[in-house]
């Protein structure tokens, strides 16, 4: 709420971005944004960046060490991460890129704290904790920002909740974006006599139930017609029930196992259901014969009906030209998005799974507080209203998106940061993560076991592991 008010009270205001020159072998362009405007806005609410002339880390150079940079600009056709350039301007500090490699990033890290070459920082990942700090990677960041700090606190729920153990926090945790959407063909669903998901959805009559009748009616393999057709349906799907099979109870600072929970067991029926009907694009065979791609490929012509998968989906998609391609024409509102339906036996709420933006701080870091100074300059970014609707406009202008896009993720951001949000935590979870795979990967088609099946062969297994997850994680807390 706070964010939408201050967007508004400021929605006059100009940005103004002066772009330097790149040079050759990718050296960063440099960006400047002022905060001048916002700072007096948000300081009436009492939220504050650190003064410039006594600020810890200021004037300081920090290692950001990662397999891909997404701080500094290397193009002038996008202005990404304010949050740095503030960091630069405001505290004299910059960024040094230490590069690795996807596939051996924790070895390599792993490699340099034993020698004493310790970056400072690393991205924020949901899919890292608690493993990397069990396994001495990462370091609790409290003595270095508080989360009952007006800027931070807007915050406090998440960290408290998914990233802490103890009375410690394991990560710099400066937004929380919602994970899992629905999008689909406006003139698609027109054609078929279906009702508008979104409209559905604002009418609280978005159901399972709803869904699964139109996929059905919908598919016809023998036509070349699949209702979904991407890889990550069943994690989408089940994050709408709430619960996830494993997760974390930040009052006992243990993991849990929810695998009798009957909304689960309800979630897997559906998915069931839908693999029986063949109603997803058959990506286990590598039918290409099809000839259109995954992820949603096909919508555009009319033979896939819905994409229901991670917001990478939309990410990946950076232009309209790539939007028009696959989704159909996004300027002119054929495409739309909404969250996965609710389930229809459910508590009557609407739930989306999240994920973290922020940093988290390596052990031994040399530069902690720098560390905390640039997440603190990309916590303000996150509210600064000027940078708000320079987003939105970015997202209208290089993707196309309609106002009503835009107020759908807006309602959908909202979801995640309420208490309805959840937290897939995957290889974080160690040694679990594959027996959690085991239950709740279903591809619609690519495994014939059903729920109960599944739990018979992998309960005691995951009740074991999660043992002692918990047990590390608590001698973690009591060093």
């Amino acid at each position: 709420m706070l964010k939408r008010i201050l967007a508004a009270a400021l929605a006059c205001l100009l940005i103004i971005a002066l772009v330097g020159c790149g040079g050759k072998k990718r050296e960063p362009i440099t960006l400047t944004l002022s905060t001048e405007d916002a700072e007096a806005i948000l300081r009436a609410a009492g939220i504050m960046l650190p003064d410039a002339e006594t600020a810890k880390g200021a004037n300081t150079v920090i290692q950001y060490y990662s397999y891909v940079n997404n701080l500094q600009n290397y193009s002038e056709s996008e202005m990404v991460q304010t949050g740095y350039w503030t960091f630069r301007e405001k505290y004299g500090c910059d960024i040094e890129w230490v590069e690795t490699d996807y596939e051996n990033r924790f070895t390599q890290l792993a490699n340099l704290i034993l020698a004493g070459t310790v970056p400072d920082f690393y991205d924020a990942w949901a899919t890292d904790f608690p493993l990397r700090s069990l396994s001495n990677m990462f370091a609790p960041i409290d003595d270095y920002i508080d989360y009952s700090d007006p800027l931070w606190e807007g915050m406090k729920y998440y960290a408290d909740n998914f990233f802490s153990m103890g009375d410690k926090h394991y990560m710099f945790v400066t937004d929380v974006q919602f994970n899992s959407l629905m999008i689909y063909n406006r003139r698609v669903i027109n054609e078929w006599g279906f009702d508008d998901p979104a409209q559905l959805f604002y009418n609280d009559e978005w159901t399972w139930d709803v869904m699964v009748d139109m996929a059905k009616s919908f598919t016809d393999p023998d036509d070349g017609r699949y209702a979904f057709n991407n890889w990550h349906i069943d994690t989408a799907f089940l994050s709408s029930t709430g619960v996830c099979l494993v997760e974390y109870d930040p009052e006992q600072s243990k993991f849990v196992l929810n695998i009798d929970d009957p909304r689960l067991e309800r979630a897997a029926m559906v998915l069931e259901d839908l693999a029986k009907n063949e109603c997803e694009f058959p990506i286990w065979n590598n039918n290409w014969s099809l000839n259109y791609e995954i992820d949603c490929g096909g919508m555009k012509e009319g033979v896939t009906l819905f994409g229901m998968d991670g917001v990478y989906i939309l990410d990946e998609r950076r232009t309209i030209e790539d939007m028009n391609a696959v989704y159909g024409d996004i300027v002119n509102g054929e495409v739309m998005i909404c969250p996965v339906p609710r389930d229809p036996n459910g508590d009557g709420e609407y739930y989306i799974d999240s994920k973290p933006k922020g940093y988290c701080l390596i052990m031994n870091a040399p530069h902690p507080d720098a560390v905390a100074l640039l997440a603190s300059c990309d916590r303000f970014k996150i509210i600064d209203p000027t940078v708000v609707n320079f987003d939105r406009k970015q997202l209208k202008e290089k993707k196309g998106w309609t106002e009503e896009m835009l107020e759908m993720w807006d309602t959908m951001y909202e979801i995640a940061h309420s208490h309805n949000t959840l937290v897939d935590f995957g290889e974080g979870l160690g040694n679990v993560a594959g027996y959690v795979s085991n239950m709740t990967a279903f591809n619609l088609g690519s495994s014939d076991t059903t729920w109960a099946q599944r739990k018979e062969a992998n309960k005691d297994t995951l009740e074991f592991y999660l043992e002692d997850l918990n047990a590390q994680m608590e001698a973690l807390g009591n060093e």
